[in-house]
């Protein structure tokens, strides 16, 4: 019994003071997607501002494919001591149903540390596309079932998911063609190849504004303060729409508890501070500061949620 609790207090002893030099060395944070999407901007913010408070490199490095499953999985399979982080989004609550013969479990092969950022999606299409509002273009594609397409960053995305629900809410028909990031859906709709794609506000506003694209509304429940012209699309015309894109940090599942509170508590130090979110704001995304536990709960609840939208639909990857 003795022997037991001496072990127990060397144990906390141990963690407490690792946590103390915690980190020693170079911080890799893992995103699963492609260069200039949302996932990889923030992290890039995030990494240069932890840089500064902790005096340690946090390094981004992109590993996309396979609707995020490629980059995800190399960070499950990582030493489990906090120096290798996953950008996470809700691509991955929606493929634990979407897809669910991968090699990794959400829940089971990775520990929450904090929610990051939510941002609207806006709906965008090609100039050369005939409708110039939401009922325009649903009449549009109801007159021709199957043949205008969309583009997303990959299967189970939120931009993938944010057409399927548009396309179950607004009773259309739509070929999805997934790519593999945001960055080349955007090249593909900006060249007329494919028609529509939901994008990041962040990632797309300036583009609409420029004329490159046409925007005919935004995904929130409200209008975004970066396009407060452009109506939601449940104003609209598909009455009760709502979606967007939200961004988390995880790490490997046995990482030690002492070190996701480290992390967990420099991060949203960094997202409460007024700097950040005046900052992120102006870009239309909100901060998401959570304990370790508010995000378990909240990722447990959108597992749920994007459950119920894939079951319903019959829902299958292209």
């Amino acid at each position: 019994m003795v022997r037991t609790l001496l072990a127990l207090l060397l144990l906390s002893f141990g963690s407490a003071a690792w946590s103390q030099s915690y980190p020693a060395r170079p911080v890799r944070i893992i995103v699963p997607f492609g260069v200039g999407g949302s996932a990889d901007v923030y992290a890039r913010y995030l990494g240069a501002k932890l840089q500064d408070s902790v005096g340690q490199s946090f390094v981004v490095e992109n590993r996309p494919g396979g609707g995020s499953i490629v980059g995800s999985d190399a960070v499950a399979k990582s030493d489990p001591d906090g120096y290798t982080l996953l950008m996470m989004s809700n691509t991955h609550t929606v493929n634990e149903t979407l897809i669910p013969k991968k090699p990794f479990e959400l829940m089971r092969d990775f520990a929450p540390i904090t929610g990051v950022s939510y941002s609207d999606l806006i709906m965008v299409v090609h100039p050369s596309v005939s409708a110039n509002s939401l009922r325009e273009f649903i009449a549009l594609v109801k007159s021709r079932p199957g043949a205008p397409n969309y583009a997303s960053s990959g299967n189970g995305t939120p931009y993938h998911m944010a057409g399927e629900l548009f396309k179950s809410m607004a009773g259309v028909d739509l070929v999805h063609i997934p790519h593999k990031g945001s960055d080349q859906a955007r090249i593909a709709v900006m060249g007329g190849q494919v028609q529509m794609m939901f994008d990041a506000v962040p990632t797309m506003a300036a583009s609409a504004k420029a004329g490159k694209v046409k925007a005919l509304g935004t995904t929130g429940d409200k209008r975004s303060n970066v396009t407060p012209e452009l109506p939601t699309l449940s104003e609209a015309g598909v009455a009760g729409y709502e979606t967007g894109l939200w961004l988390g940090l995880v790490a490997p599942k046995a990482t030690p508890r002492p070190v996701l509170e480290k992390l967990n508590a420099e991060v949203n130090k960094l997202l409460n501070s007024a700097e950040v979110k005046e900052n992120w704001a102006k870009q239309g995304t909100l901060t998401m500061g959570m304990s370790i536990d508010q995000f378990d709960k909240f990722l447990r609840q959108d597992i749920q949620k994007w459950s119920k939208l894939v079951k319903s639909t019959g829902m299958k990857i292209d």
